[in-house]
Order: structure tokens, then C-alpha cells, then sequence
């Protein structure tokens, strides 16, 4: 069993849940929200993506090109949509009972589901991108270009979104609110605006990861972002839920564990081994591997 192939394997699939698990990281970090709605917004970007290809399929080809203008398309628009969700369905309910919120995240999530389902349907819907390209040999393990260039996207799109929370007013800003949003309205930062934006940019990383996975794997469908969502909760949680940094070293523990997990014991206990490891782990450390004990705000 080549190990270094189940490395790259866990890798691979571990890009792909932190872009989801980032999303989770920033919206609770900032409002302690847990949208559960998050992962059909990945699932909501596959979907644009495949309406854009379907429409301009003509004009954009394939190939990489093709995927990266979907992908600019699919972010603007699922980062659109987050913020029209957290306009609609949280900000009203921001001050309400944390369980009232929780099953608002919910009923969005079935909606954005059954919303698809309708207009789509329920059938799963084929990529035609055509972007696998060749294989290259690492020390007898294999991975494709396509493998590879997803990954350069996915860790692109991490090093700007740290940069930018790290380096920037708005990310000192997102910082703050965190901390202490009603200091922050006192000094006179536009509080719904930062929230809004940290939707925006959240929702647009999933549809970025939406868009790579369809045109990876080949065919999408209307339950695609029920599990991933899962998924990536997981992995922000075992990086510690509200670190961003993390919600990408938990996603890369939880792909490496899947990849291990599944050729030792079989694919189909692939989720379970998954599962099962985030209720041992947070026996042991409920803070995640980088998070910190906080005391509740009132």
C-alpha cells in the first residue's frame, strides 16, 4: 500500500472541505452562528457553475480557463446569495434565542435543497468541462494535473483570505466584532456591514469548492452539499470552530483520516471512521487543536 498516495488522496479532498469549513469558521467566529445552511451554498455554487456552462458552453470552451470564469461567476453568486440569507433569515433573529437561529440555518438549508430540486430536478446533473489532463508520478503515487491545479486554487484562495483578515482594515475589523461587537458599534464600525461581508466572502469560498467539485468528479445533484456540509463542520471543529488557520489544519487531519481510514477498512466505513474520530477527539480536547476556551458574552 503506497502511503504516499493516500497522503495526496486525503490532501486532495481535504482542500476541498477547508473552503467549505472556512466559511463555518468566519460566520461563528463573528456572530457565534452555526449555519448549517453553509453546505448547500457549496451545492448552490456546483449549480451555477453548471447553469453558466450550459448557457455559455459555446463561448467558454473547457479547460481551465472555463473553470476559473465559472468559478468567478458561481463565487459572486452564491457570495450574493449568502448575503441576501444572512439579510432575510439571521440579522432578524440576531438578538432571538440561539436554538431559534439554529432552526432557521435549517429550514434555509432544506429550502436551498428543495429550491434546486425544482428548478433542476432531482436527477444528478453531468460536468461537461473536460479538465483531467495527464497523470504525474510522485515516488510510484499518481496524481492528476487536475488534482493538482484544484489544489493551487484552493490554497490561493486560503492565503488571500487569511492575508485579508490578517492584514486589512476589514479584516481587523471582522477581529474586532468578534471580540466585542458592541464596542465596535461605539466606535463607529458599521457592525451589519462587516457581518454581511463575512457571508459574502464565506459563501463565495463554498461556491468556489461547489464549481471545483463538479467539474472534478463530473456530475452534481441536489444532496450534494448535505454531507460535505457535515463534513466541513467537522473539520472546523476539530481545528477548533472559529479559527480560521484551524478550519484548514482540521480539514487536512479529516481528509488524511478519510483517506487512511478507507484503505484500511474499507471506502464504505469511510464516514463512520470520520465521525467516530470527532466524537473521540473532542473527548479529549473539546476546544478543537487550535482553539481556545472563551467565556459567554452577556
Amino acid at each position: 500500500m503506497n502511503h504516499l498516495q493516500l497522503v495526496l488522496s486525503g490532501l486532495f479532498v481535504g482542500s476541498f472541505y477547508a473552503l467549505v469549513a472556512l466559511g463555518y469558521s468566519m460566520v461563528y467566529g463573528i456572530i457565534k452562528l452555526l449555519n448549517f445552511a453553509h453546505g448547500d451554498l457549496y451545492m448552490l455554487g456546483a449549480f451555477t457553475g453548471f447553469t453558466v456552462l450550459s448557457i455559455g458552453a459555446g463561448a467558454l470552451g473547457g479547460g481551465f480557463v472555463a473553470l476559473i470564469a465559472i468559478m468567478i461567476i458561481a463565487m459572486i453568486a452564491t457570495g450574493t446569495f449568502g448575503v441576501v440569507l444572512e439579510r432575510v433569515a439571521y440579522r432578524p433573529l440576531r438578538g432571538a434565542p440561539r436554538l431559534s437561529i439554529l432552526i432557521t440555518a435549517v429550514g434555509a438549508s432544506f429550502a436551498l435543497e428543495y429550491g434546486i430540486a425544482v428548478t433542476h430536478g432531482s436527477n444528478p446533473e453531468v460536468y461537461r468541462i473536460g479538465i483531467q489532463g495527464g497523470t504525474l508520478d510522485i515516488a510510484g503515487a499518481r496524481i492528476t494535473y487536475a488534482q493538482l491545479a484544484m489544489m493551487a486554487i484552493a490554497v490561493v484562495l486560503m492565503v488571500v483570505l487569511d492575508t485579508l483578515v490578517r492584514k486589512t482594515r476589514s479584516g481587523r475589523a471582522m477581529r474586532a466584532i468578534s471580540q466585542d461587537p458592541k464596542a465596535c458599534l461605539l466606535m463607529g464600525v458599521n457592525v451589519d456591514r462587516v457581518i454581511a461581508r463575512t457571508f459574502f466572502i464565506g459563501s463565495a469560498l463554498a461556491g468556489a469548492a461547489g464549481v471545483m467539485a463538479g467539474a472534478y468528479y463530473g456530475k452534481i445533484d441536489f444532496l450534494m452539499g448535505f454531507i460535505i456540509g457535515l463534513k466541513a463542520f467537522t473539520a472546523a471543529v476539530i481545528g477548533g470552530i472559529g479559527n480560521l488557520r484551524g478550519a484548514v489544519l482540521g480539514a487536512i487531519v479529516l481528509g488524511l483520516l478519510e483517506s487512511f481510514g478507507s484503505a484500511y477498512l474499507g471506502s464504505e466505513w469511510r464516514d463512520v471512521f470520520a465521525f467516530g474520530f470527532l466524537i473521540l477527539f473532542l473527548t479529549v480536547r473539546p476546544t478543537g487543536l487550535l482553539g481556545e476556551r472563551v467565556t459567554e458574552r452577556v
